[in-house]
C-alpha cells in the first residue's frame, strides 16, 4: 500500500474528528471530564492531586486527594500534552493528542487489513470504515481512553509485519501493552496477549513455542512503563494497584460505585445478595453487552462482514489471538464487572480491537464479493466499488446521525454535548448570587464536571439516603448540596419536596435543580 493513501486516511479521519471537535467545547461526560481536569492539574503544576472525589472507594481523607485511584493516568497525560504544546488551559489544547490520535486510527486500520490481504482496495475500505466509525466517532475528539486503546490495541496486529526481529519485537510488545494498562486496568488481558504474540514464531515456520528471553523481554518492556506508577500508588494508597478499580468486582448495584463508606464490598457483602441475583445480573449484562457488540462494535451493518471476514482469516495466529481477546474482554465485562461492563466499560475495552474488526469487515465484504462472483455470476471490480461506495455512504450517513444525537442532541428529550457543562456555568453563577465562596465544598452529581465549570471544590452525593449525604457532608466538610433531576434513588423524597428537610435549608431552586445550605453538622 502506498504512503499516499496512508496519508488520504490520515487527512479523512483528522478532518472528520475536526468537524465534530468543532461543536465540543467541553469533555461531554464524568470520565472525560476526569481526565481533563486531572491534566489541567499536572499543567498547573499540582501533581496527580485532584480537587474533587467523585467516590469514596479508597477511603479518601479529603479534598485535595490524590487523583486515579480509580482511573489509570496515560488519558491525564496526553491531555497535559496538548495543554502544554498549546500554551492554554482550555479544553481545545487538552485534546490536541486526542485529535491526532483520530487521525491515525483509519491508516492503522488500513494497515491491519493490508497485512492480512495484500489489497489495496480492501485496506483503503478498512481506514475508511476506521475515519467514519459511527458509534466511536463521537467520543475521538474527548478527553477519553478511547483513541488510545484503538490505537496501541491495533498495533499488536501490524507490529509482526514490521519488526523481524523476535527479540526487538517482544520488548516492544511489553512497552505497549504497559502503555495500554496506564490507559485502563483491564489492560491486563493485553499483557497476556503480549506473552502470547511474543511467544509466536513469525516468519517461514511458523509456531508457537514458549521462549524464556522472549517471556522475560515482554515482561521488561511491561514493568519499564508500569513500575513508576506502581510506586506512585503505593506511595499515595498503601497499594500498588489503584484501589477503588478492585472492589467494583464485588457490587451489587451499579449506584455502588458512589457508595459511603466503601468498606461493606467484599466477597461476603456479594455473595450474601444470593445466587439468583448474582445470575439475573450477569444475564441482564449479557445482553446489554451482545447489544453493544451488535450495534456498536458491529456498526449495525458490518457484523455479519466480520463473522465472515474472520472465517476467511481464521488460520491466521493474529486474528485468532484478537477473536480470543474480544472474547475474555466480553466474558470478563459480563462476569467479572457486570454492572460497568454494560454501563460503558465494554464499550471503552472493546475499542482496543476496533481497527482489527474493521479490518475483518472489509475482508468479509471482499469475501462476500468473490461468493457473488462464483454462485451469482457477479462481475468481481464493478461489485468490489459498488458495495465498498454503499458500505461506506452507509457509515458516513450513521456516522452523521449518531453525531447529531450524541453531539447536537437531535431526537425527543436530546441534549447538546455541551448542555451539562453550560449548565453548570449557570449554576455556579446562581452560586455566586447567593455569596456562596467558591472554597466552599459542594456535593453535585458530577464533581469533575463541575469542578471544570466553576473551579469550586466538590465531592460526589453518595449512593443513599439524606442521612448518608449528611454523613458525608460532615466528614468531608460540604456546607452546600446540589441536587439535580439525575440524584440516587434514596433523594427521591427530597427532590420532590425540597423545603420539608430541616438539616437542608432551600437557597434556590428551578424546574430541574435545588440547591440546599447543610445546618445539619
Amino acid at each position: 500500500m502506498k504512503f499516499r493513501q496512508y496519508i488520504v486516511l490520515f487527512v479523512l479521519g483528522l478532518g472528520a474528528t475536526l468537524l465534530v471537535s468543532a461543536v465540543q467545547s467541553s469533555p461531554g461526560y464524568m470520565d472525560a471530564d476526569y481526565y481533563y481536569a486531572t491534566g489541567l492539574q499536572l499543567a498547573r503544576g499540582e501533581g496527580f492531586n485532584e480537587p474533587f472525589l467523585w467516590n469514596y472507594l479508597d477511603a479518601p481523607d479529603g479534598v485535595p486527594h490524590p487523583s486515579h485511584g480509580y482511573w489509570l493516568p496515560l488519558p491525564s497525560l496526553l491531555a497535559l500534552f496538548g495543554l502544554s504544546i498549546s500554551g492554554s488551559l482550555g479544553f481545545s489544547g487538552a485534546k490536541i493528542g486526542f485529535i491526532i490520535l483520530a487521525g491515525l486510527i483509519p491508516p492503522l486500520t488500513a494497515a491491519i487489513a493490508y497485512t492480512l490481504t495484500e489489497r489495496r482496495p480492501t485496506a483503503m475500505l478498512a481506514g475508511l470504515f476506521g475515519a467514519f466509525s459511527i458509534f466511536y466517532l463521537p467520543y475521538y475528539a474527548t478527553t477519553d481512553t478511547f483513541g488510545l486503546y484503538m490505537f496501541f490495541g491495533g498495533l499488536f496486529f501490524v507490529i509482526p509485519s514490521i519488526i523481524r526481529k523476535d527479540l526487538i519485537r517482544s520488548i516492544v510488545f511489553g512497552i505497549i501493552a504497559g502503555l495500554m494498562y496506564l490507559t485502563r486496568a483491564d489492560a491486563l488481558i493485553w499483557l497476556l496477549i503480549a506473552l502470547a504474540f511474543a511467544s509466536y514464531k513469525f516468519g517461514d515456520t511458523k509456531h508457537f513455542t514458549l521462549n524464556a528471553p522472549r517471556i522475560a523481554l515482554v515482561l521488561i518492556g511491561f514493568f519499564a512503563i508500569v513500575t513508576p506508577w506502581l510506586i506512585r500508588n503505593q506511595l499515595a494508597f498503601g497499594a500498588l494497584l489503584s484501589p477503588g478499580g478492585i472492589k467494583a468486582a464485588w457490587f451489587t448495584s451499579y449506584n455502588q460505585l458512589f457508595a459511603f463508606p466503601a468498606d461493606q464490598f467484599g466477597f461476603d457483602q456479594w455473595w450474601s445478595s444470593g445466587i439468583v441475583e448474582i445470575l439475573r445480573v450477569r444475564w441482564w449484562a449479557l445482553g446489554q453487552n451482545v447489544q453493544t457488540a451488535l450495534a456498536v462494535q458491529g456498526g449495525i451493518f458490518l457484523t455479519p462482514f466480520i463473522v465472515i471476514g474472520a472465517w476467511r482469516f481464521r488460520g491466521d495466529f493474529g486474528v485468532r489471538l484478537g477473536l480470543l481477546t474480544w472474547l475474555v474482554t466480553y466474558a470478563v465485562m459480563t462476569l467479572v464487572f457486570p454492572f460497568a461492563g454494560a454501563r460503558g466499560g465494554f464499550f471503552h475495552s472493546g475499542a482496543a480491537l476496533q481497527p482489527l474488526l474493521w479490518a475483518l469487515a472489509a475482508i468479509g465484504i471482499d469475501g462476500f464479493v468473490i461468493w457473488g462472483n462464483r454462485v451469482r455470476g457477479w462481475h468481481t471490480r464493478q461489485a468490489r466499488t459498488v458495495f465498498a461506495t454503499a458500505f461506506t455512504a452507509f457509515a458516513v450517513i450513521l456516522s452523521v446521525f449518531i453525531v447529531g444525537q450524541r453531539v447536537l442532541g437531535w431526537g425527543e428529550n436530546g441534549q447538546a454535548w455541551d448542555g451539562g457543562y453550560e449548565y453548570h456555568r449557570q449554576l455556579n453563577g446562581v452560586l455566586f448570587g447567593l455569596s456562596i465562596s467558591p472554597d466552599e465544598i459542594i456535593m453535585v452529581n458530577n464533581p469533575p464536571g463541575f469542578y471544570l465549570a466553576s473551579e469550586r471544590p466538590a465531592i460526589v452525593i453518595p449512593d443513599g439516603d439524606v442521612d448518608t449525604s449528611l454523613l458525608v457532608a460532615e466528614k468531608y466538610q460540604a456546607d452546600y448540596l446540589i441536587l439535580e433531576r439525575n440524584h440516587p434513588q434514596g433523594l427521591n423524597e427530597l427532590y420532590e419536596n425540597p423545603d420539608q428537610n430541616s438539616a437542608l435549608n432551600l437557597l434556590w431552586s428551578d424546574d430541574q435543580t435545588h440547591i440546599f445550605a447543610i445546618t445539619d453538622h
